[in-house]
């Protein structure tokens, strides 16, 4: 379904970009705070398991309330200097009350939420088509940066994810349903083999519970054909990212890497380009497609 508005794919996808700036805002609010209400939450349960008195009272954080702020300072930020990307480019990175460096992750995610909405919507028009894109392509940049910085992957977002795909199969949106029911089931226990016979090999666990849902839900969205793809390529990158960073950078190979941002990176695309690089491969090696 694709409405028909009278204007071009270039100036719809312009329009498209500004709205992702907007959205990327956003985006960079439930990457801050998420992670941080998450930990509270365990923080609370884990005292009354334990008998304990709840912490003193402190502030309310979830996605509307405290007001955006400095994190260094704690001044509120004005509106005139809370615009998406020319804000920071304004202020030159730095916070106009005590000018202490604003993270570059901040517009740098503004600028990938504008890019991939004007992307989706140049490709596709203002469709049905665009709004599963850039649901798809948010939630795998919101919980990659998350688990960048936490080795978290919050359920909040690869459980309505996974059921997201699903739904959208219903009517073989993207693939057939029982692809896609299939792809979610052998996402999973891919990983959760991985995960045991590691664990079972050295006594350590080599990846989280979140990395399974995060591959159930690639899988839910473009079915279990395409998880080959998705794990041989999240495993070639993070492994040529810790080499290097082990040569390199002079890391040590205990410290534990987070592979959801490779499994997001490898899974998007899959989305876009997955059956393109698929009928090469097979053209390539002169197979049937």
């Amino acid at each position: 379904m694709e409405l028909e508005l009278g204007l071009s794919q270039t100036t719809l996808a312009a329009v498209g970009g500004i709205f992702g700036l907007l959205l990327g805002s956003f985006l960079n609010v439930v990457i801050l705070r998420l992670p941080t209400r998450m930990y509270g939450e365990w923080r609370r349960d884990a005292r009354h398991y334990l008998g304990l008195e709840d912490e003193p009272q402190t502030q309310v954080i979830n996605l509307s309330k405290p007001a955006s702020h400095c994190p260094a300072c704690g001044t509120p930020i004005k509106p005139q200097h809370n615009i998406p990307l020319i804000s920071y480019l304004f202020l030159r990175g730095r916070c106009n009350a005590c000018g202490t460096s604003i993270s570059i992750q901040y517009p740098l995610i503004e600028l990938l939420a504008a890019l991939l909405a004007g992307f989706f919507i140049y490709q596709y028009g203002v469709s049905i088509n665009s709004l599963y894109g850039i649901i798809f392509s948010y939630s795998l940049l919101v919980l990659a940066t998350i688990d960048l910085h936490e080795k978290l992957l919050p359920d909040e977002i690869t459980l309505p994810l996974l059921w997201l795909g699903l739904f959208a199969n219903l009517n073989n949106h993207f693939v057939a349903l029982n692809s896609a029911v299939l792809g979610a089931i052998a996402g999973y226990l891919s990983l959760w083999f991985v995960f045991w016979t590691f664990k079972l090999l050295t006594g350590k666990e080599g990846m989280g519970y979140g990395d399974f849902k995060l591959l159930a839900a690639l899988g839910a969205w473009m079915g279990w054909q395409i998880l080959p793809m998705v794990i041989f390529l999240s495993t070639a990158v993070s492994a040529l990212v810790g080499i290097g960073a082990i040569i390199f950078a002079g890391r040590s190979k205990d410290i534990p890497m987070a592979f959801g941002p490779y499994l997001a990176m490898a899974g998007w695309i899959a989305f876009v380009w997955g059956d393109t690089i698929l009928k090469n491969y097979l053209v390539l090696f002169d197979l049937r497609y």
